[in-house]
């Protein structure tokens, strides 16, 4: 006969004790430990299938066998699965609740239904009426989308067993709970059941499977850390609530490139994907603006290039103030002391503020010389000239440093229409990328200064 085992579980990390503790030991999180129940017999979860397993093969006897993906019928999500959509995949996507995560994958389950492909929507936090009513406010008109609205995972399969779905979307895995487990719906126990079962489920039977995850007011996803672990590729939505683009970012990708980003525009007809982000994030620059200059960033294999904004006033307060949004502000700090140490700029005085205008993060060493040169400019209070655009990572001692990927982020400003690049040296292209811009290579940031200023 079994026997029942009371256990506590950190919420946060997974983390087991035996008796309920204000502090988890692993994770430092408080108030996270809840009580479960697991029977002392009960078995773990079925071992992965397969017909052809015969036992260890030899690396160089396996033959070689290209992937094949087929499109989800949206390119930016495309983008950011590393091409398309693997069979047998196990996607995770994670957001602020109305980011759009449901939006999107209805939108895409409506592409793929398209194709031929049965599509199996499982929702645990809405009625299909609801989803109808999405569907119709969208234009959606699906035929070979099935609609499921279900928590216990032992009543889901049996469903799947039945329709044999070519992709499986379950929103959420949060909501869905096993009855082998007595713990509730959301609980570690039952997010790493759920996750589990699925991933087999899919490898089995090489079903693309779309879990969607709650997140922590922290920004991270809810639930043990095993959770991407588990999961192929991680998906995060991001965006800000007044503003009408979204970004989805790639932060985990077995079958492709990590960091990779699609960006999205919010309407009133769903997500429309932005084949160039440029454009939208420059399109309301000012012109003639003292303080605004343009930087190329990459996000994964894609060149964006942005407005990076700064404001220098003078303070009558004895600790100047330092606020950054976009940019990491103890970098900010660290460009502001070597202007100080190295170029004699008087900063120590004065309020600094930098800003990304269109929301987007970046927090790659290249945009050093575009903060240098921006607060720069915004001190002397001169204009940049709008066709140029800045690339470089700066030292402590006032050297710029050499970049990545310099062609791909020269081609992107001459597309756009920029005229000259200030770049380092280091990173000179060895072949003529673009005969119509103009490269500057400089060495130094009291070089930089003395072309832009």
């Amino acid at each position: 006969m079994s026997k029942t085992k009371s256990v506590f579980v950190c919420q946060g990390c997974g983390y087991i004790a035996t008796k309920w503790l204000g502090k988890c030991p692993d994770c430092g999180e408080w108030n996270t430990f809840l009580e479960e129940f697991e029977e002392a017999s009960s078995s773990k979860a079925p071992a992965m299938r397969s017909s052809t397993f015969t036992g260890p093969v030899a690396f160089n006897e396996i033959d070689s066998q290209a992937e094949s993906r087929f499109s989800s019928g949206i390119a930016e999500l495309d983008r950011v699965l590393g091409g398309g959509i693997v069979p047998g995949s196990l996607v995770l996507i994670g957001g602020d609740p109305g980011i759009g995560k449901s939006t999107l994958l209805l939108q895409a389950a409506n592409s793929m239904q398209q194709q031929d492909t049965v599509v199996l929507y499982v929702s645990g936090e809405e009625s299909e009426k609801q989803i109808k009513m999405r569907g119709d406010r969208l234009g959606l008109n699906p035929s070979r989308l099935f609609l499921l609205t279900e928590t216990c995972l032992e009543r889901i399969q049996d469903h799947i067993t039945r329709l044999s779905p070519q992709v499986i979307i379950l929103d959420s895995v949060q909501t869905v709970y096993s009855e082998k487990l007595s713990s509730a719906p959301g609980s570690v126990s039952q997010v790493r059941e759920i996750a589990t079962h699925f991933l087999f489920l899919s490898k089995r039977d090489s079903i693309p499977t779309f879990l969607i995850g709650h997140i922590t007011k922290d920004g991270t996803l809810a639930g043990p850390k095993a959770l991407e672990h588990i999961v192929d590729t991680v998906l995060y939505f991001e965006g800000e609530r007044y503003q009408s683009h979204r970004l989805i970012r790639t932060i985990k990708n077995r079958f492709g490139a990590a960091n990779e980003l699609g960006v999205f525009e919010m309407t009133n007809e769903g997500l429309i994907p932005i084949d160039n982000p440029s454009k939208l994030f420059l399109a309301e620059r000012p012109a003639g603006a003292a303080g605004s200059v343009v930087i190329c960033c990459m996000e994964g294999s894609r060149p964006i290039l942005v407005e990076l904004q700064a404001l220098v006033s003078g303070t009558n307060y004895p600790s100047p103030r330092r606020m950054t949004a976009g940019v990491d502000p103890n970098r900010v700090s660290l460009m502001v002391a070597m202007l100080e140490k190295r170029l004699g700029f008087h900063l120590l005085n004065s309020d600094v503020y930098i800003n990304v205008a269109g929301g987007l993060n970046v927090d790659e060493p290249a945009a050093d010389l575009g903060i240098v040169t921006a607060t720069v400019s915004s001190y002397r209070n001169l204009a940049i000239r709008s066709e140029t655009v800045v690339l470089g990572e700066v030292g402590l001692a006032g050297e710029v440093r050499g970049i990545s990927q310099s062609n791909l982020r020269i081609r992107e400003a001459a597309s756009l229409g920029f005229k000259k690049c200030l770049l380092p040296s280091n990173s000179m292209p060895k072949t003529d990328v673009k005969s119509d811009i103009e490269l500057i290579p400089v060495k130094s940031v009291q070089q930089a200064l003395e072309f832009l200023f």
